[in-house]
């Protein structure tokens, strides 16, 4: 059953956060090193926002411990994560004090960090950070891309997914 929210009612943020979960998304780990510490997160909060520039935005939460770490690092990396890598992203998800542990990780542009097969990599030049609430918004400038063709994983009503064609789609 579906649920109306009015403003006038008050505002309800779990039941806000269920609407957005209505939202597919991708799994990213978005993933930076400054001043001798490696730091990574795992965000769906990664969208495209220019093509000419090219660039990318993401957010953080302002309690991140890792903010810091982005703040002053020159360039990021955004690791798409592919369809059997919920483990690497419960990896990134969870506190650490070493979050790479066990990972090869192969350095970018700026010193940015690039996971091991991954569904795609993006690699930026910090270009912007934003007040965006209890959130920053980080904007960043592509220097480089890659991708594979191997199918990406999804987050969709708090929990992983995977895309598939729609059967309209693959039909035609």
């Amino acid at each position: 059953m579906t649920k109306n929210f009015p403003a006038a009612d008050g505002f309800d943020p779990r039941a806000f956060r269920a609407a957005l979960g209505c939202f597919a998304t991708g799994v990213t780990v978005i993933t930076a090193q400054a001043n001798g510490k490696r730091v990574g997160v795992t965000a769906n909060s990664f969208n495209s926002l220019s093509l000419d520039p090219p660039l990318i935005l993401w957010s953080l939460g302002k309690t991140s411990s890792s903010y810091p770490t982005f703040e002053a690092a020159s360039h990021f990396a955004v690791n798409i994560l592919a369809h059997d890598q919920i483990e690497l992203s419960n990896q990134f998800a969870r506190r650490s004090d070493d979050k790479f542990a066990g990972l090869e990780v192969t350095e970018g542009a700026g010193g940015c960090l690039l996971l091991p097969d991954t569904c795609a990599t993006i690699q930026c030049k910090r270009e912007q950070s934003i007040d965006g609430g209890d959130h920053w918004i980080l904007i960043g400038r592509v220097t480089a891309f890659d991708n594979s063709e191997c199918a990406p994983l999804l987050y969709h009503r708090g929990t992983y997914s995977m895309a598939r064609p729609h059967p309209q789609v693959a039909a035609s």
